[in-house]
C-alpha cells in the first residue's frame, strides 16, 4: 500500500503535537520528520515540504506564510492551522459541514485553512442562520465563549501548569477587551455578516473543551421563530453530518440547567444546543478546542483530501 507522505511544520506546538499523536493509530501515513536543530532552517523545511504529499502548518502566522512560499511542487497540499490564510483568496475554508461547496473545495484544494477554535463554534451557529435568511447580515451579534487554557498554546499552558502558579489563575481569565481577537476576521467574512461580532472570550482553570454562546432577541431576527423551531432548523441543516450533533430541545433543562464547557473534551465532534424563551433565544456550540477546534478539524480535512472515511483516526 502506498503511504501518504506527511510533514508537520511546527510539530513542537500544541496542535502539531496532537496531530503527530493521532498518526500513531494510522498505517496509511509516512511521517517525514525534521531534526530538532533544523526546525527553523528554511532549506531543510523546503526539502521536507516538497518531499511531502501533505504538509500541516502548525506555526505562527509569519512562519506559516514563509512555509507556503517554500512550496515548489504542484502536488503538495498545505493544511494551515494558523490564522494566516483563513480569509485569503484561493484557500478552502476547512469546515466541510457548512455546505456542499465547502466540502468540495476542501476535497479539490491544494491550500486549506483550518478554522480557529472560537470561530468554529460561532460559524457553526451563525453561518446556517445567515445563509437561511433567518439572521440578517446587519444584525448586531454578540458572542460569549469560555475555553480550557490549552487554547492559548504552550505559553499559557505553562502558566496554568507551573508549580506554585499565580492564584489569580484559579478564576476566570477574561481577555481580548480591545475587540481585536484574531478570530474576528474569519467570523465576519465566512458567515457573511456586515460587521465583526462583539466578542467576549475567557479561559478558565481546566485543560480543554469549550462553549461558544450567541444570544438573540427573537423580534430582531428576520424570520420569527421559537427556540424549538430554531433547534429543528439546525437539526435539519446538519442532519447528515456525523461530526455535528444537535441536541434535543430542552437538553439544558434535562441537565439540571447546567452545561459544562469541558463535557466534549477528547471528542472530535461538536454539539449544538438551543434554549431560551419566546423573547430571547440562546444558541450554543460545545466541543473540544483541541479537537473539532484544531487538530481534529485538520485531520478531518486531510481525510477528505485523501477520499477516505472523514473520521479515520478521530474520536467520534
Amino acid at each position: 500500500m502506498m503511504k501518504t507522505r506527511v510533514f508537520i511544520d511546527g510539530s513542537e506546538g500544541t496542535t502539531g503535537l496532537r496531530i503527530h499523536e493521532r498518526f500513531s493509530k494510522r498505517d496509511d501515513v509516512e511521517l517525514l520528520t525534521i531534526d530538532g536543530e533544523l526546525r527553523k532552517d528554511p532549506e531543510e523545511r523546503r526539502r521536507l515540504i516538497n518531499a511531502s504529499d501533505i504538509t500541516f502548518l502548525c506555526l505562527p502566522d509569519a512562519a506559516a506564510e514563509e512555509s507556503v512560499s517554500l512550496v515548489e511542487n504542484d502536488h503538495v497540499v498545505i493544511i494551515d492551522t494558523s490564522t494566516a490564510h483563513r480569509t485569503s483568496e484561493g484557500w478552502a475554508y476547512g469546515f466541510p459541514e457548512l455546505s456542499a461547496e465547502h466540502r468540495s473545495a476542501i476535497a479539490k484544494g491544494k491550500r486549506i485553512a483550518v478554522p480557529g477554535c472560537y470561530a468554529s463554534g460561532f460559524i457553526a451557529l451563525a453561518y446556517p442562520l445567515v445563509n437561511g435568511g433567518i439572521l440578517p447580515a446587519d444584525h448586531p451579534v454578540s458572542v460569549f465563549a469560555v475555553s480550557g487554557y490549552s487554547g492559548g498554546g504552550k505559553k499559557l499552558i505553562a502558566r496554568y501548569e507551573e508549580p506554585g502558579r499565580d492564584k489569580k489563575l484559579d478564576s476566570a481569565r477574561m481577555y481580548a477587551w480591545g475587540q481585536a481577537h484574531k478570530h474576528l476576521k474569519e467570523m465576519k467574512k465566512i458567515t457573511g455578516l456586515e460587521r465583526e461580532p462583539l466578542f467576549c472570550p475567557m479561559t478558565t482553570n481546566y485543560h480543554s473543551g469549550m462553549i461558544v454562546q450567541v444570544p438573540l432577541y427573537a423580534d430582531m431576527i428576520a424570520k420569527k421563530k421559537t427556540p424549538e423551531q430554531i433547534r429543528d432548523f439546525f437539526a435539519e441543516y446538519y442532519q447528515n453530518e456525523r461530526f455535528i450533533r444537535v441536541l434535543p430541545y430542552g437538553a439544558d433543562a434535562e441537565a439540571g440547567g447546567e452545561l459544562f464547557s469541558d463535557a466534549c473534551a477528547g471528542w472530535d465532534g461538536m454539539e449544538i444546543i438551543v434554549t431560551g424563551n419566546e423573547d430571547r433565544i440562546v444558541l450554543a456550540s460545545r466541543f473540544d478546542n483541541l479537537g473539532k477546534g484544531a487538530s481534529g478539524a485538520a485531520m478531518q480535512c486531510m481525510n477528505i483530501v485523501l477520499g477516505c472515511d472523514e473520521a479515520r483516526g478521530l474520536n467520534l
